[in-house]
């Protein structure tokens, strides 16, 4: 079995594709894009989006973190990424929607906001990034490409306010998937996959590490995700903390 992971620094839903192929015994070759630059990147590598992660897994291209998670199941049934008992299964299955869909796009944008305004941060975030130019050159000249990152995904004042609002609503509902066992069990599965690397990376922000720490999704962040590069200082006003209050 031949698989190689395309993948950006300090992406959420790629590290979740790595933590499935670790968790599936599957050996594979990481290789990460310089960010905005990666969409005519992937096309020029046969992939039909322009989104990681990208999997090139025995010739056949993949993409997004559900679909691998499907292809994995297949290629390697065991041990699985998804409970056998159908009930079980449509609940993991949701939980690993409202990962994907919901929690991954709000991550992306404040974490781009939060790193916009602290760019000295890029350097932690590329410890252990494997470019194709030198960590130190990559931060040096990011900000052209986070500026152009946060426009492609939307970024801005009023998105970010808003996100700011919804977050403690969305740790709430990870905390309940964690509490009625959906995910955060012995055993990991795919839904625990997506939404872990989301958790975690928020808990690289230091205006939003207090929201977090002590609570279930914490703790399955940590248990899941441990390796997260990178560290974001305090960048938010007071009127914009205030909003992770209500």
């Amino acid at each position: 079995m031949t698989a190689t992971l395309y993948t950006l620094p300090a992406s959420h839903p790629a590290y979740a594709a790595r933590l499935m192929l670790e968790h599936k015994g599957i050996p594979y070759r990481r290789v990460d894009l310089l960010p905005a630059l990666h969409k005519p990147l992937l096309r020029l590598l046969g992939f039909q989006g322009t989104t990681v992660p990208a999997l090139r897994l025995n010739g056949r291209a993949i993409q997004e973190s559900r679909a691998i998670a499907r292809a994995l199941e297949v290629e390697r049934p065991d041990p699985p990424l998804l409970p056998r008992d159908p009930a079980q299964r449509a609940r993991v299955e949701e939980a690993e929607r409202f990962g994907d869909e919901e929690l991954q796009p709000v991550v992306r944008r404040l974490a781009l906001w939060a790193i916009r305004r602290d760019l000295a941060c890029v350097r932690g975030f590329l410890e252990d990034a494997r470019l194709p130019v030198p960590p130190g050159l990559a931060a040096r000249t990011a900000g052209p490409l986070i500026a152009a990152s946060a426009r492609i995904n939307g970024v801005s004042e009023e998105r970010e306010r808003a996100d700011l609002a919804a977050l403690p609503g969305l740790l709430e509902r990870v905390d309940r998937y964690v509490e009625e066992g959906t995910i955060g069990g012995t055993e990991p599965n795919a839904a625990d996959f997506q939404i872990a690397p989301s958790v975690r990376l928020l808990m690289c922000l230091d205006d939003l590490r207090p929201l977090i720490d002590g609570r279930p999704a914490a703790e399955l962040a940590l248990r899941v995700a441990p390796r997260f590069p990178g560290r974001v200082s305090s960048v938010l006003r007071d009127d914009e903390r205030a909003l992770l209050s209500g």
